[in-house]
């Protein structure tokens, strides 16, 4: 096991924003359109809540929506909130001494996970490419919970994998087309998820937290991709007022909820 003195100090001489800015290119891997999606999402706040948010980035991973709302809106704040040791650690190295940013770790599957957060109220809860760890029972019970977290006139919005399953044929090729392209990337030196994590693994400011997010999640999720006419009924039935679809790929959704 590492020594926590030689874990402290290797943390002390990490770059965080190197971990971060990789993690976002392996997640380009998969998604090349993955800051199209930000920027629609950012977009719709601005619309919505105006350019001053208190935002909770939901399954915040190491931050990336955070990141990219601090940049554009510089007078927001956020709450970052996951479960994951690895990814939080990076995110706080990342926003160390930023008093905009607050992160909690917190189980979304726990019943009292909204007990962790600083406020009560927030004008904005953004998540993507996570909540898709969560079987559809799950999500719309989280659905119901974040629907009194919202200001009124709040703004929700998830961007995850939403394949339509009435047009297989399309979803098929698309997926072809992806993979195809994925593949050129791997053989210019694209990493992937799997890579990623050995990677951070290897790093004695990461080891012992890659070793326990393992533990926590295992390797792959468990939960499913429903439609995203699921997501926006089942945001209806949470008790938002609107709910539609404000972006779409062939295989990935940006869903908005109105509180």
């Amino acid at each position: 096991m590492t020594d926590t003195a030689d874990t402290t100090e290797a943390a002390g001489t990490t770059d965080w924003q190197a971990w971060q800015d990789s993690w976002d290119r392996q997640q380009e891997w998969y998604m090349p359109d993955r800051e199209e999606r930000f920027r629609v999402m950012l977009d719709m706040v601005e619309a919505l809540v105006g350019p001053a948010p208190r935002v909770l980035d939901l399954a915040c991973g190491t931050g990336s929506i955070t990141d990219r709302v601090l940049r554009r809106f510089p007078e927001a704040t956020s709450t970052g909130v996951d479960l994951d040791p690895a990814l939080l650690t990076i995110a706080e190295g990342h926003f160390a001494g930023d008093g905009r940013v607050t992160f909690v770790t917190a189980d979304l599957k726990d019943p009292n996970w909204r007990a962790a957060l600083p406020h009560d109220r927030y004008d904005a809860i953004l998540t993507a490419t996570a909540l898709h760890w969560l079987h559809s029972e799950d999500l719309a019970v989280l659905y119901g919970q974040l629907a009194p977290l919202l200001a009124p006139g709040g703004v929700f919005m998830n961007a995850d994998h939403m394949p339509d399953p009435a047009t297989p044929r399309i979803g098929a090729a698309e997926r072809a087309h992806r993979h195809a392209g994925m593949d050129r990337a791997k053989a210019a030196g694209a990493v992937d998820w799997r890579e990623w994590w050995d990677l951070a693994g290897a790093d004695p400011a990461l080891t012992e937290h890659v070793k326990r997010r393992f533990e926590i999640y295992g390797e792959h999720a468990d939960g499913d991709t429903p439609s995203e006419a699921w997501h926006a009924e089942a945001l209806r039935a949470a008790g938002f007022a609107e709910a539609r679809t404000v972006w779409r790929s062939p295989s990935d959704a940006l869903v908005l909820g109105l509180k």
